[in-house]
């Protein structure tokens, strides 16, 4: 009887445990698309090199006196090929689609936001 009862409670706790982890790590809080000019995207880390970027995103302030106001937008990459082609065309303006995670895990980047595919690319000055 009582190995019975430890081992529904062992099973419990694993399962409780690989629940929150996917929960925390995997599962996919949110997902949408940004768009504005790419500012760097280098690769670092200390063990785990990862492709971490910024987006510059302009817009209009709400104040009175309508002035341009910058939204910066930092994400990884966990997509070498996707991750190359991005730093190639360094300076022009994208549209990235994301995916929002809970929490960061190392080897997929510093960011909650993981950008999984480029939607457009144009030339600055187009």
């Amino acid at each position: 009887m009582l190995k019975k009862i430890l081992g529904i409670t062992i099973l419990v706790f694993v399962l409780v445990v690989g629940f929150s982890t996917w929960w925390r790590y995997y599962y996919v809080f949110g997902e949408g698309v940004k768009s504005g000019s790419l500012n760097y995207l280098v690769k670092k880390g200390n063990v785990f090199k990862t492709y971490e970027g910024k987006l510059i995103q302009s817009g209009f302030s709400g104040s009175k006196t309508g002035s341009v106001q910058s939204y910066e937008f930092e994400f990884s990459v966990a997509d070498d090929s996707l991750a190359n082609v991005l730093m190639l065309n360094s300076g022009a303006f994208y549209e990235l689609h994301y995916k929002e995670y809970k929490h960061a895990i190392p080897w997929r980047g510093y960011s909650r936001f993981i950008v999984d595919k480029m939607v457009n690319i144009k030339p600055m000055g187009n």
